[in-house]
This record gives structure tokens, C-alpha cells and sequence, in this order.
């Protein structure tokens, strides 16, 4: 694949021309995740950390930084804590829904334990806090201390509301709010604090996260049922787990009597036959929930792209607006 073919996805442009600093980024996270004591602690990061992730959530907070024209050196030491932020959660999740596999690898507590995830994932938290103290922004800290508070209150909510067939889309939506989008605007966010902007920046950059983190979220529960082996999702995960995601939660409010008791049986009571996957995906396209949860998509990313105007105008701001539009196209 040439290079100028590799580009045309705009986090690929944005990794780009963000070269440097993600450089800088993955030299700090390899250094502050080795362990003299503990050599499980880098094998288990490293097998999450280099499994091929897009670096997203870091990138955001370095392309942030650098639309308000920072030139210190502590944007570095944000992006590496947003994505120790990020691993430990993942490393948690994967507990907790006893996943087997993650980026088209096995995850962490299938190859090692879960008790190995579970401690690595509090040792990257804990060093997270260490980055951000360091910046000496007590700002900056009380925004990612929230974020990794609300990343908790979400999951521990989404556990609450699971199975629940009377879960409602208002329900869902704090859900999300909390276990991705707010990983996404604290990571935006706080690339303006450090560069000292004004509240209107630092507002505006927050709006873009959290609009783009609901649509990231959004978009990557309908690939669950529309997805391709090249976007990493196995067809039906969220279906087998029972959660309740935006396509099922407007299926079932669109239900009839006899549809809501298949609805109970698979997701509320998980008594689940050969045949009922393909059973809900036809009453999600007898709805039109798929189309519907997709448009919903696009509003919030529309609302992420509008956030950015008080922004001045240059490349990074253009691929930040073109990052929005390209997580909803990643689903037709």
C-alpha cells in the first residue's frame, strides 16, 4: 500500500502529522510502564499497548494542544495518560465481560489471568495520576481524575442496566457519555487547559470530544450487527452478551407483544437458540432501528464538527472535522 493511499483515512492523516509527538508519546508509555519488581506489569501493557490501536484517544489530545499553538513540553505527558487511562479500562472490561479476544488478539486475562488484568489495569491508573501531576495543572488533573471517576460511574451503570429489556435510550445515552465520551472530551479538553486557552476554546474543544466519542460509541454498537470482518467485530457479540444497545433498545420499543416476549427471552432471561441472532436483526430491520441508530450517529458527529468553529482555521482543525465525518462512515 503506498503511503499517500494509507493517508486517506483522516486519523491516519492526523497520526501523520502528528508524527513527532506520537513518538514522544509511545517512548514515555514504554518507559513508565516497565517495572523493576514486577515483569508482568510491561507484558501485559505491551500486549494491549502494540496490539495496533489507532492511538485516538492521545492523538486528540496532541492534535488539541497543537491547535492552540502549545509549544511546552507537557502534551506528551497528557496524551501518554489518556491512553494509560484508556488500557486500564480496557484491561477491566474484558474482565468483566469475559472477553476472549480484542483487535483480533486474544485479550490479556485469556492469555495471563484475571487477576493480572485487573492489578495491571491499577497500576497503569495509578501511573496515569503521576503524568498528570507532573504537568503541575491542578486543572488538568481534577478534568482526568472526573474522567477516570464518570469512566467508572458508565460501566458500573451499563452493569446495572444490562439484561434490563426496560432499559431506556435516555439510559443508554449516560451510559456512553460515561464509558467512552468522556475518555474522548477530557483527552480535547485538557489539550486547551495546557495551553492556557480561554473557557470559550476549552469549551468548544470539549463539546468536540464528547459529540465525537457519543458518535465513536454509537457507531461501534451497530457494527456489532452490521460490521465486517475488517472492522475487528465479531457479528452478534453484543447480541450473545445481552447488552442493550441503541439498535435493540429502539427494536423493542417499537415492538409488538410477541416481539417483546422474544426480546425478554434473549436478552432479559439469555435463553438464546440457533437462529435468534438472525431472528433480531430481522426484527431490527423490520423497524428500522439500524438506519435510525445510524442517523443518530450522525447527528452527534454533525454536532462534533460544529463545536469547532470558534477554532481558528488550519489542517488540524480540518482533520478533526473530517475524523467526525469518517466515524460514521465507517458503518453504511
Amino acid at each position: 500500500m503506498s503511503l499517500d493511499h494509507a493517508q486517506t483515512k483522516p486519523h491516519e492523516r492526523l497520526a501523520a502529522a502528528l508524527a513527532g509527538d506520537l513518538a514522544q508519546v509511545n517512548e514515555l508509555i514504554k518507559q513508565r510502564m516497565a517495572s523493576e519488581h514486577a515483569p508482568r506489569i510491561p507484558e501485559v501493557t505491551a500486549h494491549l499497548v502494540e496490539a495496533g490501536g489507532k492511538r485516538l484517544r492521545p492523538m486528540l489530545t496532541l492534535a488539541s494542544a497543537r491547535l492552540c499553538g502549545y509549544d511546552g513540553p507537557y502534551h506528551i505527558h497528557l496524551a501518554a495518560t489518556v491512553e494509560f487511562i484508556h488500557t486500564a479500562t480496557l484491561l477491566h472490561d474484558d474482565v468483566v465481560d469475559e472477553s476472549a479476544q480484542r483487535r483480533g488478539r486474544p485479550t490479556a486475562n485469556l492469555l495471563w489471568d484475571n487477576q493480572s488484568s485487573v492489578l495491571v489495569g491499577d497500576y497503569l491508573f495509578a501511573r496515569s495520576f503521576q503524568l498528570m501531576v507532573e504537568t503541575g495543572s491542578l486543572r488538568v488533573l481534577d478534568i482526568l481524575a472526573n474522567a477516570a471517576a464518570t469512566i467508572a460511574e458508565g460501566e458500573v451503570l451499563q452493569l446495572s442496566a444490562a439484561q434490563d429489556i426496560n432499559t431506556t435510550e435516555d439510559i443508554y445515552f449516560k451510559v456512553i457519555r460515561g464509558k467512552t465520551a468522556a475518555l474522548f472530551s477530557a483527552a480535547t479538553e485538557v489539550g486547551g487547559v495546557i495551553a492556557g486557552q480561554d473557557d470559550t476554546t476549552i469549551k468548544a474543544l470539549f463539546d468536540y470530544g464528547d459529540a465525537l466519542g457519543i458518535s465513536f460509541q454509537i457507531v461501534d454498537d451497530l457494527l456489532d450487527y452490521q460490521g465486517t470482518d475488517a472492522t475487528g467485530k465479531n457479528i452478534g457479540d453484543d447480541f450473545r452478551e445481552r447488552k442493550l444497545t441503541l439498535p435493540v433498545i429502539k427494536a423493542i420499543a417499537a415492538s409488538s407483544s410477541k416481539e417483546r416476549e422474544f426480546w425478554d427471552r434473549v436478552i432479559g432471561k439469555g435463553k438464546q437458540d440457533d437462529g435468534d441472532l438472525e431472528m433480531a436483526l430481522s426484527l431490527m430491520h423490520q423497524h428500522d432501528t439500524l438506519h435510525q441508530t445510524r442517523e443518530q450517529a450522525v447527528l452527534w458527529a454533525n454536532r462534533a464538527k460544529d463545536a469547532l468553529a470558534p477554532l481558528p482555521d488550519q489542517d488540524i482543525k480540518t482533520m478533526l472535522i473530517d475524523l467526525a465525518d469518517y466515524v460514521v462512515a465507517r458503518v453504511v
